[in-house]
């Protein structure tokens, strides 16, 4: 198991970064690489090796091999949690399998980056989700996952929805009218918040007490981009429904729970000490070096220990705007996402509640 500093998650500059990710990241290839034939053999059957001299190297899985192939390198009486990424009912998912030290570590690394931008006191927390979605702790979608990994930066959880997705309103007025005007977490999906809770509430009419809230969310916009619903107008509503919000956008999978890319208060997405990312080219899947060019993500993690998804190329696109240079003093690279690749499947970590029951 990998040793990691989650006391300095924002603190190594781009050469003491990539020196060390590359040692992490070749000795998980080794690992995975002698523990998971299917692996072995896609690494063999390309001609790589699993020891490499750069970041650019260090060979990488299609995110859509973790739908066709159970990819795990623990025995499989070592597994206690089956993660499965979100997709429409006809579509695969990709299945995630975590033993108990992978779980344990993506969990602190998941709550080490929340707190820097929510503090290490555990707040009173709200999720918009509905209660029962966590009945299952074995096995989780990608909602499931978001919300059982955030649930331990707060207390006092409430939710926020009804199994039917309609307001829970008792639960609702419970928390607001309890917490009014001090601070809270607020945890959802970016288009569950928006149509689910934030929709709802604009037209019951009804007001609701002020809260200090600090809101993270994440999902990706491409079903509010037909609404005409954009990051300015998305964190104005949040303003107006609780009276004050920090609200906090972030990038991330399931196929690596825990290496989250949060939005700093300037609006660019971060690639904390444990993860990076990479550009390549839609034509080729050459490294694209040029900060401001579009291309595919690839993310790098080193805290997959159980399976071999420590370096996955993504079907989203981006621009890598700079690195160790955003206004907000976190070092590292910073970038944002534009969207899917046309050809991909249009799913995201939200698995909307809509494409499961309104097909």
């Amino acid at each position: 198991m990998i040793e990691l500093d989650f006391d300095a998650i924002y603190s190594q500059t781009k050469e003491q970064k990539n020196a060390i990710l590359l040692a992490q990241l070749n000795q998980l290839t080794e690992f995975h690489y002698q523990k998971c034939q299917l692996y072995k053999n896609i690494i063999d059957t390309l001609g790589l090796v699993p020891t490499n001299s750069s970041l650019e190297k260090v060979p990488f899985l299609s995110a859509q091999l973790f739908k066709e192939l159970d990819l795990v390198s623990a025995p499989k009486s070592q597994i206690i949690k089956t993660l499965t990424s979100s997709g429409t009912t006809s579509a695969k998912v990709a299945k995630i399998y975590l033993d108990a030290d992978t779980a344990k570590l993506q969990a602190k690394s998941l709550v080490k980056i929340m707190q820097y931008f929510s503090g290490k006191q555990r707040l009173p927390m709200l999720f918009i989700e509905p209660s029962n979605l966590i009945a299952d702790r074995s096995g989780f979608s990608a909602r499931g996952a978001g919300v059982q990994g955030f649930a331990l930066l707060g207390r006092d959880h409430h939710y926020a929805l009804n199994p039917d997705m309609s307001i829970n309103w008792q639960q609702l007025e419970q928390f607001f009218t309890k917490y009014q005007g001090q601070p809270v977490l607020i945890f959802g999906f970016t288009f569950m918040i928006w149509q689910y809770f934030y929709q709802a509430i604009h037209a019951s009419g009804k007001t609701l007490p002020p809260l200090d809230a600090i809101v993270f969310h994440g999902g990706g916009w491409k079903k509010l981009a037909h609404l005409a619903v954009d990051r300015t107008q998305f964190n104005q509503a949040m303003q107006q429904l609780f009276g004050h919000a920090k609200v906090h956008n972030f990038y991330g999978m399931v196929e690596q729970t825990g290496s989250i890319f949060v939005e700093c208060e300037h609006g660019h997405l971060h690639a904390p000490n444990c993860a990076d990312i990479i550009l390549r080219s839609e034509q080729d899947l050459s490294v694209i070096n040029d900060f401001g060019q579009q291309g595919i993500i690839q993310v790098l993690s080193v805290l997959p220990h159980s399976y071999p998804g420590h370096s996955i190329l993504t079907e989203d696109l981006g621009r890598i705007l700079g690195e160790d240079t955003c206004p907000c003093g976190r070092k590292g690279r910073y970038f944002e996402v534009l969207g899917r690749i046309k050809k991909s499947e249009n799913r995201g970590c939200s698995d909307t509640y809509q494409e499961v029951s309104h097909d």
